[in-house]
């Protein structure tokens, strides 16, 4: 095996940033001090060339980045819309829709909650949506920002990533698949079984998904956010201000015009209308499908999607609906539009700023080079790049000699029993230091499904596909990954769903962290550990739900009792 070239180093530049971002709760400047670490290693400590590569190879080329550009250009109009559609009085009229749904704190969780299920086709699209359509809504119940982002942040990743007709399937399926092909033999079983085998196996999110009505129905929470909430309840919006030091919409709402619920909804409905459509669209002509080919199934076709464009034109047709509404209505002149336009801009900045900074970290921590391309070589790009899940990797997994136990023989050793749990745990770990899932997903899942194949003792049949072990790992890679996009400071999706919700962000990670670590810990002595040892993932998945409600119970407090 290659030596590392930078071996314990390559976690420094995460590590750092992480630090400095809970301790000084100064998001972008952490992440550009880790970046500045991570050129610093790859340039001997020479700031001088460290300093070319950082603007150079590192923030430049992510910015620049297509894909990237689409996301910070959706992030902006969607930002943009939702400032005309609050000035102009939408919002209002949207809240007043809503609000007989939701006449309690209790009631506004669970509204936050179905709408987080219903929006399960982009993770990013649910955060920026939801979060911005419903921090009104909870302002005026008193449910903390803190809480709203919880709330958001723990349905956009889990629901996207379980769902068959979402942004993520396809990348997942293509891991599996990887991992099908390292084996080097042909086999009847396909990506797609594997990856429907292992919904059932991904217990963090589907506990992850269970345990927000939990908590809202039952009005218990704890650690930082148990205190996030009763300050809430103690504090006045300008109070709030303070503690979330972002612009708000709702200084520039318009006086004296019509609320008209309409003004929100469509927009938004044509936002969501234009991305499925042009998911379906993109999907279609990148699978150039010939005349005589089988018609393709929905999932391979959205898939096969460019979703940074859909959300881009999405979001596009979203804002210019905004403003005819507006204008054919009176609502506003041209003037006004344009100045609602540039504060809705405004609010979304900072997101911008530390997504381009996370990402910049994160493709820093991987091993592509700056155009994308993969190592030919081991470490081919180790002059910029830091191969830090690779480092993780290799220290963490250990493959078995092959002469071990065989599945077949009824003899499992304990390394494989104890499979699902090593790759959660790693999976976690992995995303949690370098902020993306789906990386964590590429580096690991080839690994883990031919790893996996290989302890169950398969070596001269086919993969057995409905292995409990080799499901529950699988699924291991897939929750963990999640795992990172929940907890970490540098994951995208925290960063948005922070920003749309209006709440600082180092308080919306300090107060899930407690959230996530107990459903991961339920995963693991309560699912992938008894599941190793051959207990039914149909007896586990109840006995968890029954498990974290006992817990809450005991640990949780009511906010509204003091």
């Amino acid at each position: 095996m290659t030596t590392h070239p930078y071996g314990w180093l390559s976690l420094l530049p995460p590590l750092v940033a992480i630090v400095l971002a809970i301790t000084t709760r100064r998001a972008t400047l952490s992440l550009v001090v880790g970046l500045f670490c991570g050129v610093l290693i790859t340039k001997g400590g020479n700031p001088w060339p460290a300093l070319h590569d950082l603007f150079e190879l590192h923030l430049w080329p992510t910015f620049t980045d297509p894909g990237k550009l689409r996301v910070f250009s959706f992030t902006l109009m969607m930002g943009a819309m939702i400032g005309v559609i609050c000035y102009c009085g939408g919002m209002k009229g949207l809240i007043g829709l809503i609000s007989p749904l939701a006449k309690t704190r209790r009631g506004g969780q669970m509204v936050t909650w179905l709408l987080g299920l219903m929006i399960f086709f982009d993770d990013y699209a649910n955060s920026i949506l939801l979060g911005n359509t419903l921090r009104p809504l909870c302002d005026r119940l008193k449910v903390s920002r803190e809480k709203l982002a919880y709330l958001v942040d723990s349905t956009a990743a889990p629901v996207a990533g379980i769902s068959l007709l979402s942004t993520w399937v396809a990348v997942e399926i293509d891991y599996v698949r990887e991992g099908i092909e390292s084996l080097g033999k042909s086999t009847e079983v396909t990506a797609i079984d594997l990856f429907l085998g292992s919904i059932p196996y991904r217990f963090y999110v589907l506990l992850s998904l269970v345990m927000i009505p939990m908590i809202a129905l039952s009005g218990r929470d704890f650690g930082p956010m148990l205190k996030a909430e009763r300050r809430r309840l103690r504090s006045t919006l300008d109070d709030e201000a303070k503690l979330h030091p972002v612009d708000e919409l709702s200084e520039h709402i318009r006086e004296g015009i019509p609320a008209r619920w309409f003004n929100a909804v469509l927009p938004i409905a044509t936002t969501l209308l234009v991305v499925m459509a042009l998911l379906y669209s993109t999907g279609l002509e990148a699978l150039a499908l010939t005349p005589g080919d089988p018609t393709p199934k929905l999932r391979d076709i959205l898939g096969a999607a460019d979703s940074s464009l859909a959300l881009q034109y999405g979001a596009l047709a979203g804002l210019v609906l905004a403003v005819v509404l507006a204008m054919v209505q009176r609502l506003a002149n041209e003037k006004e539009i344009i100045r609602a336009m540039g504060q809705g801009a405004k609010v979304v900045l900072p997101a911008i700023a530390i997504l381009w900074c996370a990402s910049a970290l994160s493709r820093m921590t991987g091993s592509r080079s700056v155009e994308g391309a993969m190592s030919a070589t081991p470490y081919e790009f180790k002059s910029h790049r830091l191969y830090t899940g690779e480092f993780l990797t290799q220290f963490l997994v250990t493959e078995e000699d092959d002469t071990g136990p065989s599945f077949a023989s009824g003899s499992l050793t304990t390394f494989t029993r104890l499979m699902p749990t090593t790759v959660f745990v790693l999976a976690a770990i992995l995303s949690f230091a370098t902020g993306t899932s789906f990386g964590t997903m590429g580096i690991l899942l080839p690994i883990v499904v031919s790893l996996t194949h290989s302890l169950l003792g398969s070596h001269g049949g086919d993969i057995p596909a409905g292995n409990p072990i080799l499901l529950a790992s699988v699924g291991g890679v897939l929750a963990g990954a999640v795992f990172g996009d929940h907890c970490s400071p540098i994951s995208d999706t925290t960063i948005l769903s922070s920003q749309a919700c209006g709440c600082d962000h180092m308080a919306h990670v300090i107060t899930q962290l407690p959230y996530a670590l107990l459903v991961a810990g339920v995963t693991i002595i309560c699912g992938t550990l008894p599941l190793g040892w051959g207990v039914s993932v149909w007896l586990l998945l109840p006995l968890q739900v029954v498990a974290l409600g006992i817990i809450v119970t005991f640990m949780g407090r009511d906010a509204e009792t003091i």
